[in-house]
C-alpha cells in the first residue's frame, strides 16, 4: 500500500506554474533587449555565447529538482503487509454535552473548549481501548462509533460545537440511552461511559437509565462543568461579544452546575463524580480508574510496517541539482563545430 505521510506539501507543486510564467516572461524580455541593443552584425560579437536552449535546459532541470524535492518532503511510504494486531482494552464512550449552556465562561476559556482540551489529552493516553463519542443537547447522536482510530477521534473532538445539535436542552437520558445502544453486549469487554455536562435541564429517566447500565455491566462516570453559582451564556459574532442569552421575558439566563444530580447519577451507575475546574476536568482521575478495569483481547486489522521512501526522491533531487549547477550557461563551441549530418558550410 502506498501513501504520502505529508500530502499537504504537494500544494507547493503549484508554484511551478508561477515560476514557469516568470521564466518565460524574462526570456522574452531578454531576447527583446538583445535585439534593441545590437544590430544583427554586432549581435554575434556582443553576445556570442547567448543560447536560448541552455536557458531552457537549466529551467527544465530546476523543475525536475523541484518536483523530486516536494515529493521527497511529502515522505512517500509503502506498507509492506496487512497484519492482525491484537490489542487489549475496554469499550469507552464519551457523552459530551454540546448545549448552549456549555459556552458559559465560568471555566476558562469556556466549558466546551475546556472539554475539548481534556478529551484530547485523554485520547493521547489511551492504549488499545476502543473509543466512541456521543454528543447531546435536546437530543443525542453518535458522532463517532467505537473505534481504535485515535486520529479520527481527535478530529471529531475538534469539531465539537453547540451547532452540532439543533434541539437545545440537556437530555442526559437520551445521551445514556444512545450510549447503551452503541455497545456490543455480546462480548465480555469491560464497558464505561464518561458523561461530560453541566447537568442542567435533565430528565427524570436519567437515574433509571444509569441503574440499567450498571445492571448490564456498564460503569458511568460523570464530570460536572461550571460553578454552582452559575454564569451567563455569552453571544459572539465574528469574535466580538454582542451580549448574553436571554429568556422570553428578557432576563439574562444564568446556567448553573447541577452537582447533586451528577453525583447521584454516578452513584447509580457504579462510578464516581468529578467536578471540573480551570486546572483540569477530571479525565486523568477517571482514566486511572478505567485502567483498573479488566481488559479484553481485541483484534483489529491495520496496515503496518510502513517504510519511508523519501530518501530516494531527495537523492534524485540532489543529483539533478548537481547537474544543473555544472551545466554550462554559455554555448559550447565544440558542439557548434560538430557536423553530425555532413552539411557543407
Amino acid at each position: 500500500m502506498f501513501r504520502l505521510a505529508h500530502i499537504e506539501h504537494l500544494w507547493w507543486l503549484a508554484a511551478l506554474g508561477v515560476i514557469a510564467l516568470a521564466f518565460i516572461l524574462n526570456l522574452i524580455w531578454t531576447k527583446n533587449r538583445v535585439k534593441e541593443l545590437s544590430s544583427i552584425k554586432l549581435r554575434g560579437l556582443v553576445l556570442p555565447q547567448f543560447n536560448t536552449k541552455t536557458k531552457w535546459g537549466h529551467f527544465i532541470l530546476f523543475c525536475v529538482v523541484w518536483i523530486f524535492l516536494i515529493i521527497g518532503i511529502s515522505n512517500p511510504q509503502i506498507g509492506s503487509k496487512l497484519y492482525e494486531a491484537k490489542r487489549e482494552g475496554i469499550d469507552l464512550i464519551l457523552a459530551v454535552d454540546v448545549s448552549n449552556s456549555m459556552m458559559a465562561e465560568d471555566i476558562k476559556p469556556n466549558r466546551l473548549e475546556r472539554t475539548r482540551m481534556g478529551v484530547e489529552k485523554l485520547i493521547d493516553n489511551l492504549q488499545g481501548d476502543r473509543l466512541g463519542i456521543v454528543i447531546f443537547a435536546g437530543k443525542a447522536y453518535v458522532q463517532l462509533p467505537l473505534t481504535t482510530d485515535y486520529a479520527a477521534a481527535k478530529l471529531f473532538t475538534q469539531s465539537l460545537s453547540t451547532n452540532s445539535v439543533n434541539n437545545q436542552g440537556t437530555s442526559i437520558g437520551a445521551a445514556l440511552e444512545t450510549c447503551l445502544q452503541s455497545f456490543d453486549f455480546t462480548t465480555k469487554t469491560s464497558k464505561a461511559i464518561i458523561l461530560i455536562t453541566d447537568g442542567e435541564d435533565h430528565e427524570e429517566d436519567a437515574i433509571n437509565l444509569a441503574k440499567e447500565a450498571k445492571e448490564k455491566g456498564v460503569i458511568i462516570y460523570t464530570i460536572g462543568l461550571g460553578s454552582v453559582k452559575g454564569a451567563p451564556i455569552p453571544i459572539y459574532r465574528n469574535g466580538i461579544q454582542l451580549g448574553f442569552r436571554k429568556d422570553k421575558e428578557g432576563n439574562t439566563i444564568i446556567t448553573k452546575l447541577n452537582e447533586e444530580m451528577l453525583s447521584e447519577l454516578a452513584v447509580a451507575g457504579g462510578g464516581e463524580f468529578f467536578r471540573a475546574n480551570n486546572g483540569h476536568i477530571g479525565l486523568k482521575e477517571i482514566l486511572e480508574e478505567i485502567n483498573k478495569l479488566e481488559t479484553t483481547e481485541m483484534e483489529s486489522k491495520i496496515f503496518s510496517d510502513y517504510e519511508d521512501r523519501f530518501q530516494f526522491f531527495l537523492i534524485a533531487a540532489l543529483l539533478f541539482l548537481l547537474i544543473e549547477i555544472i551545466w554550462p550557461e554559455k554555448r559550447l563551441k565544440f558542439i557548434d563545430n560538430l557536423n553530425l549530418f555532413g552539411i557543407k558550410k
